[in-house]
């Protein structure tokens, strides 16, 4: 479904990037330093819902990362550790 505008909304185009997913992930995330976080920016922050907390606790799923490495800038705690993924995988822009 398109905007007003005929432009796709962002749900949408995230819908069109092709991912390779690793089975290792490019992301770390240290859940006893999160713990001690009352803001979670992450969850905030990244633009992919990669974060998300349920039950008490951060969770937190690689696949569907835009690798933009918001949640490493944004995390006042340095708990997220972040890196590029391995050759040939993550996303592809030129679909999306």
């Amino acid at each position: 479904m398109e905007s007003e505008e005929g432009h796709l909304k962002i749900e949408e185009k995230l819908a069109l990037n092709k991912y390779d997913q690793d089975s290792e992930a490019h992301i770390t995330v240290s859940k006893e330093i999160c713990t001690a976080c009352d803001q979670k920016p992450c969850i905030y922050a990244c633009p992919a819902e990669c974060f998300a907390f349920r039950e008490e606790h951060l969770s937190f799923a690689h696949e569907g990362c835009l690798e933009c490495g918001s949640c490493r800038i944004i995390c006042p705690k340095g708990a997220i550790q972040w890196a590029y993924p391995r050759g040939g995988f993550g996303i592809c822009y030129q679909y999306g």
